[in-house]
């Protein structure tokens, strides 16, 4: 198999010891190998560390670091990318599962086409494992007006090609904070798609509580508002363009199987 280079796989946990060893499993079964694991913990509670430790021991590739106060995800997200080695940069949150051809499919993609942003196809489980029958896709090739109407790509999703896109660091907001960090990304380059499904996510409890609808449409305010920089005039109309983008999305490219 070619080697395209190092992968660095940027991990976020918080108080995911029940599932954190299925997701390492699901990186060390990658047909590609040449990867590292960047572990950023946020001080969780639960037994993540001992968990991690565990594995960590008996790979050199797995690499486990705590923040040294609890910060939420977008700056745990940013520390991890700070200790990255590696030309790509990967991203699987501590709770879902990537397939074995994951990185092995991606990188030829990208390699083949020369492109510096990606991302692929995704289906959802119910916290316990079970396959939900729900099949996620997107557009072909997501532009930055794309990214601010919807989310298009999925965080166990991406793939960018850190030696064009160099360092991303996002600010400090609690909702939406991988968004923010793909507006960054789609600024230097468009994101596309590989049409393969090559991930599982982790539908959990905690991830379906229903929330009020306004509560959830305003979440999107900070996003435009803090990490773009907008007025409020404009943060509001993107916020308002994120209902439809995101309507749209569900009606044509989340699918049951």
């Amino acid at each position: 198999m070619q080697d395209y280079g190092l992968v660095s796989i940027i991990t976020p946990t918080w108080g995911c010891a029940k599932f954190i060893g299925e997701t390492i499993k699901s990186i060390q079964a990658q047909t590609y190998q040449n990867w590292e694991l960047l572990i950023q913990d946020d001080c969780s509670i639960d037994n993540t560390d001992k968990v991690v430790e565990t594995y960590a021991e008996a790979d050199l590739r797995i690499k486990y670091e705590c923040n040294l106060k609890n910060s939420g995800a977008a700056i745990t997200r940013n520390n991890a990318l700070r200790r990255a080695k590696g030309r790509w940069i990967a991203f699987l949150d501590a709770d879902d599962l990537w397939l074995p051809e994951k990185l092995e499919h991606q990188l030829k993609f990208m390699v083949k086409n020369d492109y510096a942003f990606t991302y692929h196809d995704y289906t959802e489980m119910s916290e316990e494992g079970k396959d939900l029958g729900v099949y996620i896709s997107g557009i072909k090739k997501v532009s930055e007006f794309d990214m601010y109407t919807c989310c298009w790509p999925g965080c166990l999703a991406v793939m960018y090609d850190g030696e064009k896109i160099g360092l991303i660091q996002i600010k400090d907001i609690k909702k939406n904070n991988d968004t923010a960090m793909w507006l960054k990304v789609v600024k230097k380059s468009p994101c596309y798609l590989l049409k393969e499904n090559l991930a599982r996510y982790r539908r959990r409890a905690v991830s379906i509580t229903p929330k009020p609808l306004y509560k959830r449409i305003w979440a999107h305010y900070p996003l435009f508002h803090v990490a773009e920089e907008m007025s409020p005039v404009r943060a509001t109309f993107w916020v308002c363009m994120n209902v439809i983008g995101n309507a749209y999305k569900k009606m044509f490219y989340v699918k049951k199987i």
